[in-house]
């Protein structure tokens, strides 16, 4: 008998209303295959982790524009 992994708990895009880049305050987008949002103004990612999103600067990697 072998047991399922727990699947992670997915973003919920209803988030996106209300999170802005804690750097420029503009609209983030969502990228579902790295798990992260994007600020385009600021060039950052910030990733999700659990379903939760990290928005802190010092976690986001540089992305190009």
């Amino acid at each position: 008998m072998t047991e399922d992994a727990p699947a992670s708990p997915k973003f919920d895009r209803k988030m996106l209303e209300v999170l802005v880049c804690p750097a420029t305050k503009q609209f983030l987008r969502y990228d579902s295959q790295k798990q992260e949002l994007v600020s385009k103004a600021a060039h950052l990612a910030f990733p999700i982790r659990d379903g939760i999103p990290i928005m802190l600067v010092d976690e986001a990697r540089e992305v190009e524009g």
